[in-house]
């Protein structure tokens, strides 16, 4: 499946277009390598994703065409979050 379809499916990005701007930025990494929105993904697959001041990380289960809200959560786990900061030691 592509990369933004997926996104888009697994309601990590709710719009599929937004998933194919963010990825032709070069901000996800599929594997530690830089995608793009008609890279391929597939069960197994770790992506990270830059979304301004967070990154996230996320494998992937399974794949689907379709699916529910509820169920959307099922296709990937997080694997790791992080946040960026502004501010360097927080004396103003």
């Amino acid at each position: 499946m592509r990369l933004d379809k997926f996104l888009k499916v697994s309601r990590i990005i709710k719009r599929r277009s937004v998933a194919k701007q963010i990825a032709d930025q070069g901000r996800i990494l599929i594997n530690d390598k830089v995608a793009k929105s008609s890279s391929s993904v597939s069960a197994g697959d770790q992506l990270t994703i830059k979304f301004g001041n967070k990154t996230e990380t996320v494998k992937i289960n399974r794949i689907v065409e379709t699916t529910k809200k509820d169920e959307a959560e099922s296709m990937y786990d997080i694997v790791d979050e992080s946040y960026e900061h502004d501010f360097d030691d927080g004396v103003y």
